[in-house]
């Protein structure tokens, strides 16, 4: 019998299910932006939304501690000092947006310097992401302020926000694209469009949670505070770790368009399956984030162990269905993506992968989940690390002689990698103190 009656398997499901809804409409997204170009009459267009999606990955997922740092902060704050995590999440923001924009030239030219493919693919990428670059404001501070709304376990404000962007974004996508007949260029803008919306629609949640914009914008002494050691250590460790997530994908896109610009199609097609799925289950990490904010702001170590249980309980049934619908209409969900034949059958050889990745990809994502909300930042560094140096580099490199199937395992062990190394501190982080 626990001591918490609060705690059930229903108050899981209150936390994790905006979020899931929110999260599904994120991939959906991307599964839209690959469908609208995949029908268009040449397979350069998708390749150069990948690549291109492949150099925001780096720009503003690498910039996901925003996010992630807000959320532990805000849950274990446990309603103090919320105004002040938040004005430093968005100050860090706009000037890490304005280093963007500054410096857009040299940081772009260096991205298609390392990336390799055809010419024209190179050509439409570059169209894409001269534009989509400016919405680096509007998405940086959309990070901090779905943070702070899940840390407060404001989840359905933090639904309606994702959703209105990631509408907005598909009807732009529909409109620009098969309506006004753009191609990449219509992606791009309709993703910028769509994420200034999200601002104004952020605020407005904000300033009906009693957050005013003059509140926000009020002088802090704050800082001093941004430049806090504590606080920087935080947000660079899930710098490096993100990094090292957005380095192994990108190295898996890089690997694949070495082999072909359908093999580079192929792939990216199969990575929605993956995004789709990590999305979902992420709902229940964002879960198992608030939960361990509030138990590590209140050093109640049974409140996160009861957690983190029902967490994974719903973490594994959820992956499990996600292996028996990709096992079932994997092929089907591949041909709504594209109907160009080659790279839809390219795509099928390859399914087996995705059937296989939800059990071994769960506990990962589980486990970010825990990590986050206990703000150890330093152990999601060090894992991340490992099973990117240490297995899946490696692993790519004895295998590359099996070609895609090679590099499709690596990433299955890079993914196992990270689960068993995170599952290694599982201990200390249980003990709260520690």
């Amino acid at each position: 019998m626990h001591t918490h009656p609060e705690l059930t398997h229903h108050y899981i499901w209150r936390l994790a299910w905006p979020m899931i809804l929110a999260n599904i409409s994120i991939p959906l997204l991307g599964m839209v932006d690959t469908a609208v170009v995949g029908h268009l009459d040449s397979p350069d267009y998708l390749g150069a939304v990948a690549l291109g999606g492949l150099i925001f990955s780096f720009l503003f997922w690498g910039f996901g501690f925003l996010r992630m740092a807000t959320t532990g902060l805000t849950a274990q704050a446990q309603g103090h000092n919320d105004n002040i995590i938040l004005q430093q999440g968005l100050l860090l923001a706009l000037l890490i947006a304005t280093v963007l924009l500054l410096l857009q030239g040299p940081i772009l030219d260096v991205a298609f310097h390392i990336l390799d493919s055809s010419p024209n693919i190179i050509r439409h990428a570059k169209t894409y992401v001269d534009i989509r670059i400016w919405s680096a404001p509007a998405i940086l501070m959309n990070y901090v302020i779905l943070g702070w709304l899940i840390g407060k376990s404001k989840t359905k404000a933090a639904l309606v926000l994702v959703l209105i962007v990631n509408i907005s974004n598909i009807m732009l996508d529909l409109l620009l694209v098969n309506v006004a007949g753009l191609t990449v260029d219509g992606v791009a803008l309709a993703s910028v469009i769509a994420e200034f919306i999200g601002v104004i629609t952020a605020f407005i949640l904000l300033a009906r949670g009693g957050i005013s914009l003059t509140k926000i914008l009020m002088p802090i002494s704050s800082f001093t505070a941004l430049f806090n050691k504590d606080w920087l250590s935080l947000n660079g460790n899930i710098f490096i770790r993100t990094f090292c997530l957005i380095l192994s994908f990108a190295f898996f896109t890089y690997q694949g368009a070495k082999q072909g610009d359908i093999i580079l199609a192929a792939n990216a097609i199969l990575l929605h399956f993956i995004t789709f799925m990590a999305f979902v289950l992420d709902g229940f990490a964002n879960a198992t984030e608030v939960i361990t904010g509030k138990a590590v702001g209140n050093k109640d170590t049974v409140y996160l162990k009861r957690g983190l249980w029902l967490s994974g309980f719903w973490s594994f049934i959820v992956a499990l269905i996600f292996s028996a619908a990709y096992f079932l209409f994997g092929s089907t969900i591949i041909s709504l993506l594209t109907n160009i034949d080659e790279v839809s059958i390219v795509a099928n050889q390859y399914l087996i992968w995705l059937i296989i990745v939800p059990l071994i990809a769960v506990w990962s994502y589980l486990f970010d989940g825990l990590y986050i909300g206990a703000t150890r930042s330093r152990e999601m560094r060090n894992t991340m690390l490992f099973a990117t140096l240490c297995c899946y580099f490696p692993a790519w490199y004895l295998l590359q002689e099996l070609a895609n199937h090679g590099l499709w395992l690596s990433l299955v062990i890079f993914l196992a990698a990270r689960g068993v190394a995170q599952l290694c501190y599982l201990p200390r982080i249980l003990r709260i103190n520690a």
